[in-house]
């Protein structure tokens, strides 16, 4: 299980520059949230960049006919594949209420076909792995596998965009320390939260703002 820790900056930055930006995402956070999310502190060293990044995804996407449980299998897989426990415990509380608690824990856990899951979901999931360990070892048996199942062309491109950008996030935050918010961890269902036995423990939000 994830546990907690206190620190006066949840990540291995300094606070970042106070900003009419920073001021802006830090108020949108508590505004939704209650609190300031640590990735937040750490992408407000250059807001512009994270809001690009942002558009970005949002434009993949916006126009994919991907569902919200493929993102969430997606993420899922890739973050648990490469010990992000951020983005896993985020993402699998997402997919739990897509479809359930023990089947979220599963994909965590790297679970090759979790009840839950259909066929084609957990071929996404296996796709998103591969691309995290070896994106060199994929072969055209792994595309014909998507094919297969129902996975269109233009989706298996978007997909395999979508884990190389969700790849960049994460190692941004995992490089600078940024461990996943407390209250995330708090909010995660039982099995998702202890699913998530690696990666940058809990961080509470600094005293200071």
């Amino acid at each position: 299980m994830i546990g907690g820790s206190m620190s006066e900056t949840p990540t291995f930055l300094s606070e970042p520059p106070a900003t009419d930006e920073m001021r802006r995402l830090y108020d949108e956070d508590r505004a939704q949230d209650g609190y300031v999310w640590n990735v937040t502190r750490l992408w407000c060293w250059r807001p512009d960049t994270y809001a690009a990044f942002g558009a970005l995804r949002a434009q993949l996407m916006g126009s994919s006919s991907l569902g919200d449980r493929d993102w969430a299998v997606l993420v899922t897989a890739t973050a648990s594949a490469l010990g992000d426990s951020y983005c896993s415990l985020a993402w699998g509380q997402k997919l739990a209420k897509l479809s359930d608690d023990e089947t979220a824990a599963e994909v965590i856990g790297g679970v090759e076909q979790p009840d839950g899951l259909s066929e084609r979901e957990a071929t996404l999931a296996d796709w998103a792995r591969r691309l995290v360990r070896d994106p060199n070892s994929t072969t055209p048996t792994d595309v014909e596998r998507l094919r297969a199942t129902g996975v269109g062309e233009r989706e298996i491109f978007e997909a395999t965009a979508f884990v190389a950008l969700r790849l960049a996030f994460s190692t941004v935050n995992d490089a600078l320390g940024a461990g996943p918010d407390q209250q995330l961890a708090d909010a995660a269902p039982s099995p998702v939260r202890d699913a998530v036995s690696y990666g940058r423990p809990a961080r509470t939000e600094p005293s200071h703002t």
